[in-house]
């Protein structure tokens, strides 16, 4: 009999990877959406039919236990959130709604419908803000520079909290940033290679950006949901940070984008100081040697292959809409 999944934020980036990833292995897969008049399903429009779409909402923690009946899932993946830092900002109440609050009430409802469900929750290398120490570890201390931040280690110690509470079997992953031509627009790195496709169309000529100098370990999307998925598959429940290791400044995101559509990027780009954030995370780097040793997981997709797939799809996607 087949496994079911019930994946929360199924729309999104990392919901669209994991759906597709799970379907190959053979689940059923179910995912949780909100209504909305606005709800879109670009990103799985190409296996919509193949899914089971269920209402659900992280502040309605009735509407969760209702989704969790009917799917009756083995494994639950929580990756819905208020994910975006800036707007973090402006929404601190509704982010900690969202991305804080909203995992208890999940734990909640899987506790009192499906206790002997799996469940996985989206923790995220944010929560370590100003780093103490470099490279970032499971046990490296968090010091959350956002609300966002601080959203995610509410959420990644409430999730500690009902597994040594009341024996759950539930994890933590805590991804570094990860990418793919399904990242929102709003994101640093498709704002880069979407600016890039653009650029190269003669659909605009500058690109407005902030802090160059700030530090990121990116990995792609596709590599980091197959771990989500390997952490719910080992002999007991723990939390693993998933990462690439390797640093690179949001400058060289910018020359590695610019380069691959045979651009000079120094011609377009203009800092502008209203984009830099009231505070500054500057240098995240994961260390995922607990995952490689025991998920036996490591990345595929590398920095450059991942940049030049996000630019060549944003290339297709404005050529098809000049048609």
């Amino acid at each position: 009999m087949a496994k079911r999944a019930l994946i929360t934020g199924i729309t999104g980036q990392d919901g669209s990877f994991l759906a597709e990833f799970l379907l190959e292995q053979g689940y059923d897969v179910y995912g949780m959406t909100r209504r909305s008049s606005t709800n879109s399903f670009d990103r799985i429009s190409h296996i919509i039919d193949k899914v089971t779409l269920l209402s659900g909402d992280l502040l309605d923690e009735h509407s969760l236990a209702s989704t969790i009946r009917q799917a009756r899932p083995d494994e639950v993946y929580n990756l819905a959130a208020q994910s975006f830092v800036p707007t973090s900002w402006s929404q601190p109440v509704l982010t900690a709604e969202f991305t804080a609050v909203g995992v208890s009430r999940l734990l909640e409802a899987m506790r009192s419908a499906k206790p002997d469900a799996r469940f996985y929750q989206a923790s995220s290398s944010e929560m370590f803000g100003k780093v103490q120490e470099t490279p970032q570890t499971e046990t490296t201390p968090f010091y959350p520079r956002s609300p966002y931040g601080v959203a995610k280690v509410y959420g990644h110690w409430i999730t500690v909290n009902y597994r040594e509470s009341y024996d759950l079997y539930a994890c933590s992953g805590i991804l570094f940033n990860h990418e793919s031509p399904r990242r929102g627009l709003e994101f640093v790195s498709r704002k880069v290679t979407d600016a890039v496709a653009r650029i190269k169309l003669g659909k605009a000529t500058e690109l407005r950006m902030g802090n160059l100098q700030a530090r990121r370990d990116w990995g792609h999307a596709a590599d980091y949901v197959r771990a989500m998925w390997l952490m719910l598959q080992q002999g007991r429940p723990d939390d693993y940070v998933i990462a690439t290791g390797k640093t690179r400044t949001v400058q060289e995101l910018v020359e590695t984008a610019f380069d691959h559509a045979g651009l000079r990027w120094r011609d377009h780009v203009v800092i502008d100081q209203e984009l830099i954030r009231p505070a500054e995370v500057d240098a995240l780097v994961g260390d995922a040697s607990k995952a490689r040793r025991l998920l036996q997981w490591e990345p595929c997709v590398s920095f450059h292959q991942m940049i030049a797939e996000m630019v060549d799809a944003d290339l297709a996607r404005h050529a098809r809409m000049l048609v």
